[in-house]
């Protein structure tokens, strides 16, 4: 693993999202859908379960949380934002900085866990 400063982030996401990720050997997350003008990492696990569990699972009868690690110094240059309580915190990374976000991913996106 490289040696650069990272931050964790997770991701909440459904089965046909997480199936592009497996696509790109766990590298990258897929370009946003036209509907999609923003991708949302999210910067604890707490949060990013809350939604696999009570969005993903009834919209697509599962719910997984990822994980990985991003430059610290990329994504400096994007806020922090509060989407609601004091621990909903996630960047907002326009879909069209998608690729540079993925090419600043640092190791595998992973699968910490799965509801149905």
């Amino acid at each position: 693993m490289e040696n650069v400063e990272t931050v964790t982030l997770w991701r909440p996401t459904g089965p046909a999202e997480l199936a592009l990720v497996e696509e790109s050997g766990w590298r990258a997350w897929p370009p946003r859908l036209p509907d999609q003008p923003i991708f949302y990492p999210v910067l604890n696990e707490e949060y990013a379960t809350m939604i696999a569990r009570d969005w993903n699972v009834p919209a697509s009868g599962v719910g997984y949380v990822t994980r990985f690690e991003v430059r610290r110094s990329y994504l400096d240059r994007y806020e922090v934002r509060q989407a609601g309580g004091r621990t909903i915190l996630e960047y907002w990374i326009p879909a069209e900085d998608l690729d540079e976000f993925n090419a600043n991913i640092i190791g595998p996106i992973t699968v910490v866990s799965e509801f149905r």
